[in-house]
């Protein structure tokens, strides 16, 4: 079984770029879902790479009813007149080409419910108004695309392929993430187009480098 391997491959994942953005979350109760507190992120050859950092863990038993519901968006290409157009010009989210949303859920399996992590990855076309009109890029999880997610404990790390769709590039890429009751978190970071971007490596001794792409 490929969740069988998931530890041996987190111990060996090294992530070589610092986290874009951090926050520190305030303290948790039992009914409070899990939220994002270190997102990094680079590209790494053909891939957009992550590492998400929750602060417990996303999926499983633990969580029970109130595992994690988190999306992060990326301006691919730093422009805030591609993407996401919303009414609100200086929203953080405007000119978002992608949204990726992690949810914990639990499905059913023959007789009974297993739980699973589940990646949506969105993207905004030029007349997205609104952050639910993003078509469907691919929908991911740790069972099914052990190549591209790995979620071990309260750390998630993916890959996305940047050539499903049309994903705009460009030298810099922007993340923006808006925890509860706060204010949205932006950071910057190498882009697809970005020098070099080919050659980095952020996953290392790891199965997630470079996989091949998943047929349609």
């Amino acid at each position: 079984m490929r969740l069988a391997i998931v530890p041996l491959l987190v111990a060996s994942v090294a992530f070589a770029e610092k986290p874009l953005i951090t926050y520190k979350a305030p303290p948790s109760g039992e009914d409070d879902r899990p939220v994002i507190t270190e997102i990094a992120f680079g590209p790494q050859g053909s891939d957009y790479a992550f590492k998400i950092e929750f602060n417990k863990d996303p999926w499983g038993d633990g969580c029970k009813t109130r595992c994690a519901n988190a999306t992060i968006f990326i301006d691919t290409d730093n422009n805030r007149g591609t993407g996401l157009k919303l009414s609100d010009p200086k929203a953080m989210e405007t000119g978002a080409d992608l949204a990726i949303t992690f949810q914990g859920v639990r499905q059913v399996k023959e007789t009974q419910t297993v739980p699973t992590l589940k990646v949506k990855v969105l993207q905004y076309a030029e007349d997205a108004t609104s952050v639910d009109q993003g078509s469907t890029l691919s929908e991911l999880d740790p069972r099914t695309d052990a190549e591209r997610v790995i979620a071990e404990g309260t750390s998630v790390y993916l890959l996305i392929d940047a050539n499903s769709g049309n994903i705009p590039a460009g030298d810099k890429a922007r993340v923006v993430y808006h925890p509860p009751d706060s204010k949205p978190l932006v950071g910057v970071g190498k882009g697809m187009s970005s020098p070099g971007a080919s050659r980095i490596e952020m996953f290392k001794d790891g199965k997630l480098t470079n996989p091949p792409r998943k047929k349609k």
